[in-house]
């Protein structure tokens, strides 16, 4: 591994080829048309449900977790669905980087405006909840259509794949902002911007609590709380998911409110209950694919080590 205080090697350099070979290809295969992105994406799911025997565990554990009340079959069927997804969800972060804007405004549909317009009234700004759905970076290009909006990241090891997520990011969002940057997101709400942030993964108990999470106790960050007491900005979830009809629809929730309540556990609950809510529309189109309960009184990964 290089030290960091040694020269970044030129994107032409051999490290970063296989970067360059599998953008290139992505970008190809964008120009396809619509139909047959979404058929190869959901070949591309299925072969990383043979293929990908990790994150196929990963995925197993994470749905017999949170979805008991399904029986063996039904469970197996939404683990293939997921993989499916997260699929498609590759040819369609390659749409919101790369694919004319115009093709999905008549695709999309955006309810709850009112929660959204009532919150920017206030002029403090407002944090955006996202998750990691499958439709991640599409779903940031049509919410854009409607509102302008900045977005918190978390920044990507590979550089030139920094760079081109960046780049391609550009396209809808106004900032980019890294997740340790709080100076920078106090500014952007300030001046009343909107800010897209998403608490759904676990980064260890380092600044984080216990809380439910589809009834399992998950690692949950307490940023949230932080962010919301330093400028008293309003915060709502924004749901994104494919219909039936491979139409979008994209739904603000209203306000939560009261928020933050003085107990951060309570508050990080209330954060995975809006998560919940939202995920529970169609939980194939959430990325089940990591590690949401990595982090265990057990030891780190003992769920995944012991549900086999």
């Amino acid at each position: 591994m290089a030290r960091k205080d040694q020269p970044q090697p030129p994107y032409w350099h051999p490290r970063f080829w296989l970067t360059w070979l599998g953008m290139g290809l992505l970008w190809l295969l964008n120009r396809l048309p619509y139909k047959a992105q979404l058929a190869l994406g959901r070949s591309f799911g299925n072969l990383l449900y043979w293929v990908a025997r990790e994150r196929r565990h990963v995925a197993q554990v994470n749905v017999r977790l949170c979805f008991p009340e399904l029986d063996a079959a039904a469970q197996q069927r939404l683990i293939r669905d997921i993989f499916r997804n997260n699929g498609i969800g590759a040819f369609e972060t390659a749409m919101a980087w790369w694919s004319p804007k115009d093709w999905f405004r008549r695709r999309t549909v955006l309810k709850g405006r009112e929660h959204m317009d009532a919150a920017l009234a206030k002029g403090k700004g407002v944090i955006l909840l996202g998750a990691h759905f499958s439709t991640l970076d599409l779903g940031g290009l049509l919410f854009s259509e409607f509102y302008p909006a900045d977005a918190m990241y978390r920044r990507h090891n590979n550089p030139l794949m920094e760079d081109i997520i960046t780049r391609g990011r550009g396209r809808y969002f106004g900032q980019a902002i890294e997740r340790s940057d709080i100076r920078s997101v106090i500014r952007a709400l300030r001046k009343n911007h909107i800010i897209w942030y998403a608490p759904d993964q676990d980064f260890g108990l380092k600044q984080s609590v216990y809380a439910p999470f589809f009834g399992v106790q998950a690692a949950t960050i307490t940023a949230t709380t932080r962010m919301v007491k330093l400028n008293g900005s309003p915060i709502l979830m924004l749901a994104q998911h494919r219909l039936p009809d491979n139409s979008y629809e994209l739904e603000l929730l209203p306000v939560i409110e009261p928020f933050p309540s003085g107990d951060e556990a309570a508050d990080a609950a209330r954060i995975n209950a809006e998560l919940e809510r939202a995920i529970r529309k169609d939980p194939a189109q959430y990325m089940w694919v990591h590690k949401r309960f990595k982090t265990h009184p057990e030891g780190k990964n003992y769920l995944y080590r012991n549900m086999d």
